[in-house]
């Protein structure tokens, strides 16, 4: 199994605007499809970071739910609604072992 983490540091202040985006996104089904979705936060490291943690079968799974759920235009739309927001971001893909 695969866990992708989605980290995102937050502009200042802009946490609840971003949680709001996100619970938007998952009652309309734009986000990927997955096995699990997490969303986390980091009450230890960066202010106002934002994790969103799923979890794959296989590599092939997520390139296939990345690329059919990131084309709509409904999440274009929500995306350019939700980059601002956001000071930067990284991506981490993890494969568990035990």
């Amino acid at each position: 199994m695969f866990i992708v983490r989605d980290i995102f540091n937050l502009q200042f202040g802009k946490y609840k605007d971003a949680k709001a985006l996100f619970d938007e996104a998952k009652n309309k089904k734009m986000l990927p499809d997955t096995n699990s979705l997490r969303l986390l936060t980091d009450f230890t490291g960066d202010s106002y970071r934002m994790i969103m943690e799923l979890s794959f079968d296989t590599l092939s799974d997520y390139e296939k739910s990345m690329t059919s759920s990131l084309n709509e235009e409904e999440w274009k739309k929500w995306y350019e609604r939700f980059k601002p927001l956001v000071r930067t971001s990284s991506r981490e893909i993890l494969k568990q072992v035990g």
